[in-house]
């Protein structure tokens, strides 16, 4: 095989530190091949997430399902993506053998890794014991983390950010808008009978969301390539005031009633909050309250 650049990690989102990771990548792909052909770059990562198998009780909420991740690592630089099957067998291994097993075949000449990256048993592994582990088969480049505005870039920071409701501050981190996606589904049909319907997208359990609460966003629909995406008001929740109990992201399109995207792939991106959820005493209270959050929704986007 010939040689190649590698990047390990997890990579839940692919924030900005991801993304510095992939560049530096990129980097010395261009500089250790040649100006035609440069080195291909190779981003391993682990499916499921390693805490999700080791103690499950502790796992976090995903940022990204798996095919976002891959999609993401290939938008921003690699050319192939190698998915470890995590397990307790793979937990087991030494630092050693994880190095001859995982990256070995690669045939790396530089291996990119994050300065917090740990492997092996325990996690005993560090970047600087893969460096003696390596000898002179490869290089090991440490990225120094990231930050912005003097907070420290990792996917924790977003999901923290995003459980307080913080989708700009998410953003700024993950540097686009959040989003989620999935198949729109019948929901209740209240919104149509109120004047606002909505496309409504079930929340799975392991992927993590914003705060309960009312958004400013983005609706696009994905089964068509050129498809523009539409401004939406955007609920994320139960629906207390109709005694709801299913966590659901509820996407009213601005101006729009003749969408029919039931059964349709969509994605919704999250700009900025507008307000926490609410239970509200009546319908016409809620009526109320929804025409102003349209009209914040469109005063956020610029949506004329």
């Amino acid at each position: 095989m010939q040689q190649s650049v590698v990047a390990i990690g997890n990579f839940d989102g692919v924030h900005t530190g991801h993304q510095k990771l992939l560049e530096t990548a990129r980097r010395h792909a261009r500089e250790l091949g040649t100006e035609r052909e440069p080195l291909p770059v190779i981003v391993v990562t682990f499916w499921p997430h390693p805490l999700r198998v080791l103690t499950p009780g502790k796992a976090p909420k995903l940022l990204t399902p798996l095919a976002d991740r891959i999609n993401l690592l290939r938008n921003y630089g690699a050319d192939e993506v190698r998915v470890v099957q995590f397990n307790r067998d793979v937990a087991s291994w030494s630092p050693e053998r994880f190095v001859d097993t995982i990256l070995g075949p690669l045939n790396p000449a530089v291996v990119v890794v994050g300065k917090n990256f740990t492997f092996g048993a325990r996690a005993a592994g560090t970047p600087e014991m893969m460096r003696e582990i390596a000898g002179d088969r490869f290089d090991v480049d440490v990225i120094h983390l990231v930050g912005v505005d003097s907070e420290r870039t990792c996917s924790s920071f977003v999901r923290q950010a995003l459980a307080d409701g913080r989708v700009d501050v998410a953003a700024r981190h993950l540097g686009r808008l959040f989003r989620v996606s999935g198949v729109v589904v019948v929901g209740d049909q209240r919104g149509r009978e109120l004047g606002f319907p909505t496309a409504n997208l079930p929340i799975a359990a392991d992927l993590a969301t914003p705060a309960d609460g009312v958004y400013a966003g983005w609706l696009r629909r994905l089964d068509e390539p050129s498809a523009l995406r539409l401004p939406a008001a955007i609920s994320v929740g139960t629906n207390p005031t109709f005694d709801g109990l299913e966590r659901r992201v509820e996407s009213y399109v601005l101006d729009r009633t003749d969408l029919e995207l039931y059964g349709i792939e969509i994605s919704v991106e999250f700009v900025k909050q507008l307000r926490g959820q609410v239970r509200f005493l009546s319908v016409d209270e809620l009526i109320e309250q929804m025409s102003k959050d349209v009209a914040a929704t469109r005063n956020i986007l610029g949506a004329d």
